[in-house]
């Protein structure tokens, strides 16, 4: 396994539709070494989530883990989810606004918009079906990374870039202000 190179904001590839991976190519030693690296890179950088957009590779796998993440200390676990192909529906026209950050977005936070509800259509690394609901933060990190692979980072849904903030900002100045309002 290895650490992957992760494309920061403004690389050409974060802005490419990743192509679909054909069903026999997900149990090929390729693809699963590309799904083991992308899991070890995720998990080296603290990330939430990983798509392979994101490492430079222009196919529809994206890897999303949360088990007492420093960067989300509030947030759920989700146990280890391999995405092929994802399939993002809403099942809600109800949006929730929550901060975001991005491993290719370095330091910096945004406040985003994200339907509260979504039904998830996939496959995972063994190329079995998934078909899920998920709610609120595991929805946000599955469009968050849906999005990747569609050509979009978050930036891109924020309703105000004026929530765009470095990480020590936003530690200092927002995320108090967010609790004294809580």
């Amino acid at each position: 396994m290895a650490i992957l190179k992760v494309a920061r904001l403004g690389h050409p590839v974060l802005r490419q539709v990743a192509e679909p991976v054909p069903a026999d190519a997900i149990p090929s030693p390729e693809t699963q070494r590309l799904i083991d690296d992308m899991i070890e890179t995720m998990r080296e950088y603290s990330g939430a989530g990983l798509a392979a957009t994101q490492v430079h590779r222009l196919v529809q796998i994206a890897v999303i883990e949360v088990l007492k993440d420093p960067r989300y200390p509030d947030a759920p676990e989700i146990p280890l989810t391999v995405l092929i192909n994802p399939i993002v529906t809403p099942l809600t026209e109800q949006t929730e606004d929550g901060w975001e950050g991005c491993l290719s977005i370095p330091d910096m936070r945004g406040i985003v918009p994200r339907w509260t509800a979504v039904r998830l259509e996939a496959r995972d690394r063994e190329g079995q079906p998934i078909d899920l609901k998920a709610a609120d933060f595991f929805a946000r990190v599955i469009q968050h990374e849906s999005d990747h692979l569609n050509g979009l980072v978050y930036v891109d849904r924020m309703r105000d870039l004026r929530t765009l903030t470095h990480l020590a900002e936003w530690n200092r100045y927002w995320l108090g202000a967010t609790e004294q309002n809580d």
